[in-house]
């Protein structure tokens, strides 16, 4: 006879009932423990033997001995047909007993999950998020709990289904932390903006395996290589950097097609209103001065018909207003401080285009406004 075959036939005898219910034995009680577990998970059992092994369960689950409880949990763990009064009572158990049937048991309900998710310590959210499936709002409530290690755990489990506003979440607080990038660069699937934002945060070696891994769409990738080379070009660019020497390197970004519409952008944003004037007097083909002079002009055409000449994508010229307004403002008393420049203009952009990324993700913004002019000029563009 098979092992599944003696389970199958296995008995809760009268001796078994007795030992549970009168021996205080603790090696006894979690001994027979495992026994019930069969027993219960026997498709043979008549009603009332399943009623005389789910009466013993919950006694046990009431045990003062929390080895006794932790077996119990080990137990029935798997078992889909436990009563639910019994895995939620075991779940909300101390940790040693809870964590075998967070881990892994069916009964517990999206609601269960999440009001232990709420209402206990962080130990439980770390079972919870290593289930092999974790629905949508589990997850989002086990990213709520801001536990960096719950979430790399999170992250790292491809059972765990994420909805893309939980992810812009993780990104939004955790996204620059190895712990948590790199499981999420490790997921079988991300999504396409969540990718593309995690570009600017993780480094060289995550960024190509971020690429290769998620299968960007070739436009994507190529933005996201870009945004990496033109933050360092711009690095090149100091504070006391002279006119000749912006120029020099305007002349070269041109002459190699590498004076995009988002370095200059960038440029404006990082507070370098120097390139910013140089750039687009070298894409509109007039002299530095005239430029100053449409750039610096309090009403709106003047910046507008340079963009045009220049051919600017439309899309990024309120972060341009927003840019120039800024330095205007802060010429007189933010000086060469491009750090308060930079964050004054990212703020003000984000909040007169309503956006709510994170500031440290400024660039998938530049990106993605960037690539929806080009897309809108492909549209319109006779075939």
């Amino acid at each position: 006879m098979s092992q599944r075959d003696e389970s199958h036939n296995e008995k809760l005898t009268e001796q078994d009932v007795s030992r549970l219910l009168t021996d205080p034995s603790v090696d006894n009680r979690a001994g027979t423990v495992e026994k019930l577990g069969r027993v219960l998970e026997n498709t043979r059992l008549s009603d009332s033997e399943r009623r005389i092994a789910e009466d013993i369960f919950r006694t046990l689950a009431r045990d003062m001995e929390v080895r006794v409880r932790q077996a119990l949990s080990e137990s029935i763990r798997h078992n889909p047909d436990v009563p639910h009064d019994i895995a939620e009572g075991l779940a909300r158990d101390v940790a040693e007993v809870a964590t075998p049937v967070l881990e892994s048991s069916a009964v517990l309900t999206d609601a269960d999950l999440m009001d232990i998710v709420q209402s206990k310590p962080i130990d439980y959210s770390a079972a919870i998020a290593r289930r092999s499936t974790v629905s949508e709002a589990v997850s989002d409530a086990l990213a709520e709990t801001g536990d960096v290690d719950v979430i790399a755990t999170l992250m790292g489990n491809d059972g765990a289904q994420i909805a893309d506003a939980t992810f812009d979440k993780v990104v939004d607080r955790h996204g620059d932390d190895p712990r948590v990038n790199d499981p999420m660069i490790g997921r079988r699937h991300l999504p396409l903006r969540t990718a593309e934002r995690l570009v600017a945060l993780v480094s060289d070696q995550l960024r190509q395996r971020l690429l290769t891994r998620h299968e960007l769409p070739a436009d994507v990738a190529a933005d996201i290589l870009t945004t990496g080379r033109e933050r360092a070009t711009m690095g090149l660019v100091g504070p006391l950097a002279g006119q000749t020497d912006v120029m020099a390197l305007v002349d070269a970004l041109h002459a190699n097609g590498r004076l995009t519409d988002t370095i200059i952008i960038r440029a404006l944003c990082m507070g370098d209103t120097v390139f910013f004037e140089t750039a687009l007097a070298k894409r509109a083909g007039i002299p530095v001065s005239n430029a100053f002079k449409l750039i610096h002009d309090r009403g709106d055409l003047a910046l507008e018909r340079l963009f045009d000449s220049a051919e600017m994508p439309e899309d990024l010229l309120p972060v341009a207003r927003v840019g120039v307004e800024v330095a205007d403002e802060l010429a007189d008393t933010a000086g060469d401080d491009r750090t308060q420049i930079r964050k004054k203009t990212i703020e003000r952009v984000l909040t007169q285009l309503d956006e709510t990324i994170d500031p440290d993700n400024f660039d998938y913004l530049i990106n993605r406004l960037g690539r929806r002019s080009r897309t809108a000029v492909d549209a319109d563009s006779p075939r």
